[in-house]
């Protein structure tokens, strides 16, 4: 469980740089001129990296579900409310090709390009990095969000439990005139 804001932006810097990694790799990967293999490759891609941030952010489905009952509803609204679409579910295939598909127009210009001789190649590898960066730091804000709303609930929760009409701490006297 992430405890404080520095914690929390430790985890999305590291994420930010496993994202860049990955967008490099596919980047090689859309560069190569076999039809196909460049989307293979990002749903593989993907399906390696989206649960990995998920798990940094304390937000895979099995660590939801080891929430206790309130905290657990808070985060399922928070990522409701973020409109995220992998955070806190399973990542399955048709998942990635489904949200990949919704980049069509991207993912179309990639696989169009690599046929034009030499500067080809480099504008889908070009466009694959780019798609894969996007992908990846849009997922990375989104769990910081949910991430964030819920450090911050556990933070106010505790002096939300305090009773005003408790008598103040008398452990130290003071002076009587």
């Amino acid at each position: 469980m992430i405890e404080t804001r520095e914690e929390l932006d430790a985890i999305k810097k590291s994420c930010h740089a496993m994202v860049t990694r990955s967008a490099s790799l596919s980047a090689g990967t859309a560069m190569i001129p076999v039809p196909g293999l460049d989307i293979g490759s990002d749903v593989a891609i993907l399906m390696r990296i989206i649960p990995k941030i998920n798990s940094q952010f304390g937000l895979t489905p099995e660590q939801i579900d080891r929430l206790d009952t309130e905290s657990k509803l808070f985060v399922m609204t928070a990522i409701s409310n973020t409109g995220s679409k992998m955070a806190g579910r399973y990542i399955t295939k048709n998942l990635i090709v489904t949200l990949l598909g919704k980049m069509g127009i991207k993912v179309a210009a990639k696989g169009t390009s690599k046929f034009v001789p030499l500067i080809g190649s480099a504008v889908a590898g070009g466009i694959s990095f780019i798609a894969m960066k996007y992908m990846g730091n849009s997922h990375i804000e989104d769990c910081y969000k949910v991430a964030l709303a819920a450090l911050e609930n556990r933070q106010i929760e505790p002096m939300a439990d305090a009773d005003p009409e408790a008598p103040a701490d008398d452990s130290h006297p003071t002076e009587t005139p």
